[in-house]
């Protein structure tokens, strides 16, 4: 594994990535075989296939041989160890950010575990200078004894950099999620727990708007919250349920989702679901178990919804159709006692909504547990046909009545950014074909189906819609256009497989207008007059020089 210099430069790194990718392309050996070494996507794949690859996949490539996961972690740590080398105090600040969420520490961000847990093995950490709250978020048992032998009511007081209780700097620490760390810091839970700490300890919610400096404490994060919801811990969850903590602090059960034996001990704890929408929440994932857990334990399949997108649904079973659940999650939730009556807020009938949502086969069963179900409208079984990517029966329907398209409502004509929202590539590309207004805003923000396809990283539905019309300026319900969406996409990864240069090149392909690197000095990228932020590798391709390909 390659070192990292005390004083490293990014700009350096970035050179050599490009040099890499450019002796790949040149078929030279050495280079080739770095990849297949570093990249376990290009073992085994020809030269050739190799020499196609992308900037990102040569950053890649030098992250990996650095030992971490990603260019973005190789970045942060290259920050991380100029920050320490310049200004202490101000490493030990950002170093804080990679241990906790920026709900704690303040912000927007995720916590990065393994980037802090090899910055502290690295060094690259201040010294923690005996502070006891810091030493909460290492698991260092002997510096909280030490505090308390000279000071034993430190345990009940918010304090360090963070101004956080140490129960709460405990469970909220993301290094829980690492091996080298856990059983320390569950060391550290459990003798603060013996000592007396409150097991409902909290801190106000530093969540943009509110801040380190200005916490929300009418929202606050307890300690249990940290271990169940963030973390995922089930042993500190369990302990902290023992003392007495509350299970219905208001974002344990709804962030548990995702872990069966958390969500389980929350509920067995006597955690309610009604009013935490959890079970909408359950319903964002492809997780069944989770849940038939919650029904299990009495969660209201006919519960009303939170406000936002899911109101416009009206139910769970509504809203497991538009995240185009599976039959077995509808299943679940009608053997639980859901109405397969239930209608939109618009009055659209279950039945109905399944097949907008190109699920015909939940559309069927939902009618024949429904008495006395109408016949199903000539324009919803076209757009049946449309959503399921059924194209013979649609052009079919269509070359009977070739009016369809036009005399479409509008809840039908927003399927195509809702479908293009939920990956449903090919329904969209149908409707497309079929006539279907392709800059029409729909979704959870109001956006076209371009701006939906740049968000998740599709670049082939992306260069697609552009092929057939969509414009990169289309808004979306933020204000912004389709260039805006990359700029955010590229930088926040929202899809584990977006290809987002592959983005950037059909919006480049198809009327973006040049780019040009920020006159002001800064790393971003100015296109139309403004600056925007990019990945490094979408940066790249929208400054690249090469001629459009058509």
């Amino acid at each position: 594994m390659k070192r990292i210099p005390p004083r490293p430069d990014i700009g350096h790194l970035k050179k050599q990535a490009k040099e890499l990718l450019a002796a790949c392309r040149a078929g030279d050996a050495a280079a080739l075989a770095r990849l297949r070494a570093a990249l376990p996507a290009a073992r085994g794949l020809p030269d050739a296939a190799l020499a196609a690859l992308r900037l990102h996949d040569a950053q890649s490539c030098l992250a990996r041989e650095h030992g971490l996961a990603s260019w973005a972690e190789l970045q942060a740590l290259v920050q991380a160890r100029r920050a320490l080398a310049d200004d202490p105090r101000h490493a030990l600040a950002q170093w804080l950010r990679l241990v906790y969420a920026g709900d704690i520490a303040g912000g927007s961000h995720a916590a990065r575990p393994k980037l802090a847990a090899r910055l502290w093995a690295e060094g690259a950490v201040p010294p923690l200078d005996g502070d006891p709250w810091l030493a909460c978020a290492v698991g260092d048992l002997d510096a909280l004894r030490r505090a308390s032998a000279h000071d034993p009511l430190w345990l009940h007081r918010a304090g360090g950099p963070l101004h956080l209780p140490p129960l709460v700097a405990v469970a909220h620490s993301s290094l829980l999620r690492l091996s080298a760390f856990r059983d320390g810091l569950h060391a550290c839970a459990r003798w603060l727990l013996q000592a007396g700490a409150d097991p409902n300890q909290r801190a106000g919610n530093r969540w943009p708007p509110a801040s380190l400096q200005a916490p929300d404490d009418a929202q606050p994060l307890s300690a249990l919250y940290g271990a169940a919801g963030q973390n995922h811990d089930a042993p500190l969850t369990q302990w902290l349920l023992a003392a007495g903590a509350d299970p219905d602090d208001g974002e344990s059960l709804y962030h548990a989702q995702g872990d069966l034996e958390c969500t389980r001990l929350l509920l067995q704890a006597g955690a309610r679901t009604a009013g935490t929408n959890a079970l909408y929440r359950v319903l964002d994932r492809d997780d069944l178990p989770g849940l038939q857990l919650l029904l299990d334990h009495g969660a209201d399949p006919n519960e009303a919804p939170p406000p936002g997108p899911a109101a416009d649904a009206g139910s769970p079973l509504l809203w497991a159709i538009r995240r185009r659940r599976s039959p077995a999650h509808v299943q679940a939730l009608l053997d639980a006692g859901a109405d397969p009556a239930a209608r939109t807020r618009d009055g659209t009938p279950a039945a109905i909504w399944a097949l907008r949502h190109g699920l015909p086969g939940v559309a069927e069963a939902l009618r024949g547990r429904t008495p006395s179900a109408p016949d199903v409208p000539l324009p919803e079984r076209f757009v049946g046909a449309c959503a399921a990517g059924d194209e013979a029966q649609a052009r079919q329907l269509l070359a009977r009545h070739p009016a369809l398209v036009r005399e479409l409502a509008p809840a039908h004509l927003r399927l195509l950014p809702e479908l293009a929202a939920a990956g449903h590539g090919a329904a969209v590309q149908l409707m497309v074909r079929l006539g279907w207004p392709i800059a029409t805003r729909g979704g959870d923000w109001d956006a076209s189906a371009l701006n939906h396809a740049v968000f998740r990283g599709d670049a082939a539905l992306a260069r697609f819609l552009l092929a057939h019309g969509a414009d990169w300026r289309e808004r979306h319900g933020f204000g912004d256009n389709a260039c805006g969406t990359l700029a955010w996409a590229s930088t926040n990864t929202p899809a584990e497989d977006g290809d987002w240069v592959g983005c950037a090149q059909a919006l480049r392909d198809h009327g973006l207008p040049p780019a040009t690197p920020d006159p002001g000095g800064s790393d971003g990228v100015c296109i139309d007059g403004c600056v925007l932020a990019f990945s490094d590798a979408v940066a790249d391709c929208l400054l690249d020089a090469a001629p459009p390909q058509g």
